[in-house]
């Protein structure tokens, strides 16, 4: 059993995360912590950022903050601790990064079914199996 572990999620996806959720619950041990975590693409450059309204990246990082708290709520049973958190970044860093932050035990991610050219996981899923200081058990979707 684990004490702490980090669930990335695509809230655009919500019937492949359902599936991860599925296989991370009986895997958190008695008064364990999930973190749930949705990670929202960043603007890069900002020259790109020029582009949009001032408050855009804050409102959109507000606003994927409800949906993720939305699908939590929605999917998460009761008795569960859980902590949503909304990074704007790159996928597979912020998963690495917040996995080291918040000092999981357990990364429980989805990985989609791959095409020829991703051999055996998703692009997102191979980079965190391969540089995460945790265990990663990946879900196929």
């Amino acid at each position: 059993m684990s004490k702490t572990i980090l669930l990335p999620v695509d809230i655009n996806h919500p019937k492949a995360e359902q599936k991860s959720l599925k296989e991370a619950l009986p895997l958190l041990g008695d008064g364990g912590v999930l973190h749930v975590v949705s990670v929202a693409p960043s603007f890069g450059m900002a020259q790109v950022s020029g582009f949009f309204p001032a408050q855009y990246e804050k409102e959109h990082l507000a606003e994927f903050g409800k949906q993720l708290s939305a699908w939590v709520k929605e999917h998460v049973p009761g008795g569960v601790t859980v902590k949503p958190h909304v990074l704007p970044g790159t996928i597979y860093d912020e998963i690495l990064r917040a996995a080291d932050e918040l000092n999981v035990d357990l990364i429980v991610m989805g990985a989609h079914r791959p095409e020829l050219s991703d051999y055996l996981l998703g692009p997102n899923a191979a980079r965190v199996v391969r540089h995460a200081n945790q265990s990663v058990y990946v879900v196929r979707s």
